[in-house]
């Protein structure tokens, strides 16, 4: 794959909006992309337990509606929907929190698939404080992550170079580009939502210092 940083984060749409969700207002963290292939071998890498180690991470637990999964060494959660090959939602359980992911699947042209994915979290004290130091690409750029890993893997089959050793890789190279550009790209989507600029770009650099190993505040803009 060539490597351009700007061309990889600019094929994500991201967005942050607010909404009522069970019953209670949640901030929500959208992100969407089109992949050139048709909606069942979108769905299959999603859903697959050996497809999903490939682009994602180890998974184990119970996989079908209503149980629970296990990512190895992240969260966990209970599958709370599954319209195949349409939308998947589960819960996001990590660190005694909880929050929500929705993926939705839509045909496009000849081919070609949307995915559209949200991370929906109540709005708490302690979220909005997490909120308030590292904005939406605290969650986004680990999901434009993830995003990008699909995308090396319904073009080649195999595990994406980005999805073996994420954490070191962030540090170096290309892959310190690529944080940064995502980071400062969720600052953006920040600032439409109606953040204060200077304050989602701040957020934005402290996020890049977490995901690039680089000290608080070093996160370049390009």
């Amino acid at each position: 794959m060539t490597f351009d940083a700007h061309r990889l984060v600019g094929a994500v749409r991201r967005k942050v909006e607010s909404r009522e969700w069970k019953g209670k207002t949640a901030r929500v963290v959208i992100a969407d992309r089109t992949y050139p292939t048709d909606v069942d071998d979108v769905w299959d890498a999603l859903t697959n337990p050996e497809r999903i180690p490939r682009w994602f991470m180890p998974i184990s637990g119970d996989l079908r509606l209503g149980g629970r999964y296990q990512l190895q060494g992240n969260a966990g959660g209970v599958i709370e929907d599954c319209d195949a090959p349409r939308r998947l939602a589960v819960t996001w359980e990590m660190r005694g929190q909880t929050s929500w992911v929705i993926v939705v699947l839509t045909a496009e042209g000849e081919g070609e698939t949307r995915l559209r994915l949200e991370h929906i979290a109540h709005e708490d004290e302690q979220f909005l404080g997490f909120w308030d130091q590292f904005g939406p690409g605290a969650v986004g750029v680990g999901w434009d992550l993830s995003l990008l890993g699909l995308a090396e893997h319904l073009e080649t089959g195999g595990a994406p170079a980005t999805a073996r050793d994420a954490a070191v890789w962030l540090t170096q190279g290309d892959g310190k580009t690529l944080g940064a550009a995502a980071s400062n790209a969720w600052a953006e989507a920040a600032i439409a939502f109606g953040t204060d600029p200077e304050a989602a770009r701040a957020a934005a650099d402290r996020t890049t210092a977490f995901y690039t190993g680089g000290g608080e505040g070093q996160g370049k803009r390009d």
